[in-house]
């Protein structure tokens, strides 16, 4: 890969870059300064191209990040209070604003759903009747289909009784006849 080539990396990183990028030159450093110190930043928060087969699935650490809410911080303390009030003032608005915003759309979502699951809960309920039907035939066609196995295996049984009863009543009036007449001879 040669030097400069960002292949290797996730559109989620070259987007960041590209961002970081922007902030810098809103602060008024070159636009090839702030391209290097934006790659720069990414690079040290990911370790690098994230793409598969470039060291894919490390964290990424939010070092950048914390360094420059630090460096705010101290800005902020440098403030005066009714600034740093009338700033606390502001977000609290739009904090608010933005509850509200949220709330309004999430109802209108959930009137939509509450419509749309009940032709749902009336298509599940079709769904489970046709599906307990077709179970039900299953299984009486099983409980037949083994009755009917069991019967012919049952016949098979009796009827093999049968033959070795007959053949073991055979078998004994043989014996008994050639005893009797054997008894006949000495006699």
């Amino acid at each position: 890969m040669p030097r400069g080539d960002k292949s290797k990396y996730t559109d989620k990183q070259k987007r960041k870059a590209e961002h970081i990028e922007e902030g810098y030159r809103e602060r008024g450093i070159s636009e090839e300064e702030a391209e290097a110190r934006a790659w720069a930043t990414v690079n040290k928060e990911s370790g690098g191209g994230n793409k598969s087969g470039s060291g894919r699935g490390r964290r990424d650490t939010k070092v950048s990040a914390r360094k420059g809410g630090r460096i705010g911080g101290r800005a902020s303390a440098g403030r005066s209070a009714s600034k740093r009030s009338a700033s606390a003032k502001k977000a609290a608005a739009t904090r608010k604003r933005n509850a509200a915003a949220r709330k309004a759309s999430s109802t209108k979502r959930s009137t939509a759903k509450k419509g749309a699951s009940k032709s749902t809960a009336r298509k599940s309920t079709a769904r489970k009747s046709t599906a307990r039907k077709t179970t039900a035939r299953k299984t009486t066609a099983r409980k037949t289909g083994t009755r009917k196995a069991a019967t012919k295996k049952t016949a098979r049984k009796t009827s093999a009784r049968k033959s070795t009863a007959r053949k073991s009543t055979a078998r004994k009036s043989t014996r008994k006849s050639t005893t009797r007449r054997s008894s006949r001879k000495t006699a």
